[in-house]
């Protein structure tokens, strides 16, 4: 991402301040502060795999959710609800991906109010050739063995529950 190493860690350091300050939920802050981080980081070697695809993560996730879908179909509500962001959110990545010839609005079958995104031929291809680049990285998480991935999901997995994700 650009950034030099420093030689100290910063979310250490602010831990330490934290505590000289006495200030509440140290270790609480260090989590926050350290999966706020990774995100970045993750999210930097996603979008780094997939630009040369001319997708960023969440453009991947509409398409991998169309091509898993059962018809290649789904209304833009239930896109926006499985995927965990705002409707405006995903007008905006399906208006992106249309323009690209990625994705096509189609009109419901039985209810007129409704439209669905459709993935076209050339978003499979290129979802399937995205996920390879992804794969090839690991979505970001290269390096970490599949125990250490399962620790870091099954840590996050309460949080995520008492949010209500599920």
């Amino acid at each position: 991402m650009g950034l030099m190493g420093l030689e100290f860690d910063p979310i250490d350091e602010a831990k330490r301040n934290w505590e000289r300050s006495e200030w509440p939920a140290a270790s609480a802050m260090t989590a926050a502060t350290s999966v706020t981080r990774a995100h970045q980081i993750i999210l930097g070697r996603i979008n780094d795999a997939l630009s040369p695809f001319g997708l960023n993560f969440s453009r991947f996730e509409a398409l991998a959710l169309l091509h898993f879908s059962r018809t290649g179909a789904l209304p833009l509500g239930k896109m926006g609800a499985r995927l965990q962001v705002h409707a405006a959110s995903v007008t905006n990545t399906i208006d992106r991906l249309e323009r690209d010839g990625l994705v096509r609005r189609e009109a419901h079958p039985t209810d007129g109010r409704t439209t669905l995104a459709a993935i076209t031929d050339d978003g499979r291809a290129l979802v399937e050739q995205a996920s390879a680049a992804l794969g090839d990285v690991s979505f970001g998480l290269d390096g970490l063995s599949d125990v250490d991935l399962k620790g870091i999901d099954d840590s996050l997995w309460p949080l995520r529950k008492q949010a209500g994700d599920f």
